[in-house]
């Protein structure tokens, strides 16, 4: 996996919302994993990352980048309740009701 110069972070980013935008998750997912690499704790990055994931049904893929971003930040309710709706498209109801409380709890939507 290739790191795109710093600079060019920002870049890639906007790039992979425009691929997602444009219904191709896959290819958002592809730009967003060396930018992750490079910047493991930027929130708004994984979240998009896991929206990729979650839009191209890589279902374990998002749940491990939503899982990464609610361990970043526990009162992020569209986390909690995306992290939810990947955990019940697996047929995990039991563990989504958790985090659907939780969700519901931060006020998100």
């Amino acid at each position: 996996m290739t790191l795109p110069p710093s600079g060019d972070l920002h870049s890639e980013y906007l790039r992979a919302d425009l691929f997602l935008a444009s219904g191709q998750p896959a290819e958002a997912a592809r730009i967003l994993e060396p930018v992750v690499a490079a910047e493991p704790d930027n929130e708004a990055v994984l979240e998009l990352l896991a929206r990729s994931y979650f839009g191209a049904a890589q279902l374990g893929r998002a749940e491990q980048v939503l899982g990464m971003l609610v361990e970043l930040a526990p009162a992020n309710g569209w986390a909690r309740r995306a992290l939810a709706r990947t955990l019940e498209r697996q047929s995990r109801h039991d563990e989504a009701a958790v985090h659907h409380r939780l969700a519901d709890a931060l006020g998100a939507g």
